[in-house]
């Protein structure tokens, strides 16, 4: 009897043996992931299937384990390095989190003006991060929704601009569908070339909707918007129009030599101006001169426009 029962305790030994190198192997194994994650909010199971999607080497294994280390943190985590024993992975989705850099798309900047920017405050390619947004972006302009983003330090240039594509097209089509009861990606980014026009030329949120109507009011006409806003595109977006550039630029965006509205917006814009784009005021008024206030004057016909624009430069 007592020789069963030792021989018992030393199977139930070499079974706990076994199963304790298993873990102690299992928990060495390496894996391959990025240096910046983000983990989703919710259960467990949930967190580690979002992490087999992404194709990371992660099982039901690691869930049960995560049960007695701890719940993962949500959000960005930051792993300080792309390889880790599966222990040190699994402590780390508990115990990590990245450093947060706040980044500003202020209404009416440009995307490369932006980005470049962005490149500086992160650390990243400037020329890569332009090369990932052409690449990822259906729209060379306008598509990035203005707004303050917290991003997190270490993360690379695809996934920063993936991560923006999706916030600001999460919230683009929330809007969207508020207004019109759907999203369809030609009518809204059509409404967003007028607006980027409306956000570079407007003094303020009040005078939108009449610069609407006055970039309507010269389309039903079949003129041309003679407008310098659609000349601050891209690396120009800061720099002053002169009769020499309007003379020279031959791209889409000069609306001095071309009718009609660019097919790419000018840049990027708040809501207001979408807003604007899609519900003009009802005015006759077919131009406007800035005043001294930084306002502008609003005229229905030419001679009342250039005397407004004496008084503007006296």
């Amino acid at each position: 009897m007592k020789e069963k029962k030792l021989t018992i305790a030393r199977y139930v030994f070499e079974i706990m043996l076994i199963i304790i190198l298993s873990v102690m192997y299992y928990l060495n194994k390496p894996i391959q992931t990025s240096k910046i994650l983000h983990i989703p909010e919710g259960s467990i199971n949930k967190i580690i299937s979002q992490l087999q999607r992404n194709h990371y080497d992660v099982s039901k294994i690691d869930s049960f384990i995560l049960r007695f280390i701890g719940s993962p943190q949500s959000g960005w985590i930051n792993l300080h390095t792309t390889k880790n024993t599966k222990a040190d992975f699994l402590y780390k989705l508990t115990t990590s989190k990245a450093a947060l850099q706040k980044v500003t798309l202020i209404p009416g900047e440009t995307t490369y003006i932006f980005l470049t920017d962005l490149a500086k405050k992160l650390n990243l390619n400037a020329v890569k991060l332009m090369k990932e947004f052409y690449a990822q972006s259906p729209i060379d302009e306008g598509i990035l929704v203005p707004n303050t983003y917290n991003l997190p330090l270490g993360i690379d240039e695809h996934k920063v601009i993936q991560l923006l594509l999706y916030l600001s097209m999460k919230e683009t089509k929330a809007v969207s569908k508020k207004i019109f009861g759907t999203y369809n990606q030609t009518k809204w980014f059509h409404y967003v070339a007028i607006a980027s026009i409306i956000q570079k030329e407007s003094a303020n949120n009040k005078e939108m909707p009449i610069v609407s109507s006055v970039i309507y009011n010269r389309l039903k006409r079949g003129m041309k918007l003679q407008m310098d806003g659609t000349l601050n595109y891209g690396k120009y977006s800061h720099i002053k129009v002169t009769p020499q550039r309007i003379k020279n630029d031959i791209s889409i965006y000069n609306t001095y030599k071309y009718k009609g509205i660019p097919v790419t917006p000018v840049c990027n814009v708040g809501f207001n101006a979408i807003k604007a784009a899609i519900f003009p005021a009802k005015t006759k008024y077919l131009y406007f001169m800035k005043s001294k206030s930084g306002t502008h004057d609003f005229s229905c016909n030419y001679s009342t426009h250039l005397s407004n624009i004496r008084r503007a430069t006296k």
